[in-house]
């Protein structure tokens, strides 16, 4: 009597794969969503930015900085929309512009809630509080 010889997975090995992928992948997925967590924080910033010089350019022209989000430019997002801008303050010598999370995933970013610039390039923590140059209570946040 001739044995036939099968080829392929048994069911037990095919098991023993997805367990080992489904471990992977339960590893994998939360350092990656908080690489893109952090990845798009500088959009944050590019967003800021752009409004810093739009105020630059503002105030060399007029007498004080616009309070006014619309005289700098016509749209309240962030390059990339993860963020919504806004001008906190604004006068003859000051201003200080912000960046929330607009309601995208990147409201789950709970390390950086907010981004805040003023005139000086002083950057402000989730607590609102302007902090000098050498200080900085998230630098994870304004990390180069």
């Amino acid at each position: 009597m001739t044995t036939k010889k099968t080829n392929g997975f048994t069911l037990i090995e095919l098991m023993i794969v997805v367990a080992v992928i489904a471990i992977l992948a339960a590893i994998a997925m939360p350092a990656y969503q908080d690489y893109v967590e952090r990845a798009r924080r500088a959009d944050a910033k590019a967003g800021i930015l752009s409004l810093q010089l739009a105020q630059e350019k503002w105030r060399a022209n007029n007498p004080a900085y616009t309070s006014t989000l619309s005289d700098l430019t016509s749209d309240t997002l962030s390059p990339d929309d993860y963020y919504t801008l806004s001008i906190v303050s604004a006068g003859s010598a000051s201003y200080a512009i912000k960046a929330v999370p607009n309601g995208t995933p990147q409201s789950n970013d709970s390390d950086c809630q907010q981004f805040t610039l003023n005139q000086n390039g002083e950057h402000a923590g989730d607590d609102g509080d302007f902090l000098t140059s050498g200080d900085n209570d998230n630098p994870e946040c304004w990390s180069k």
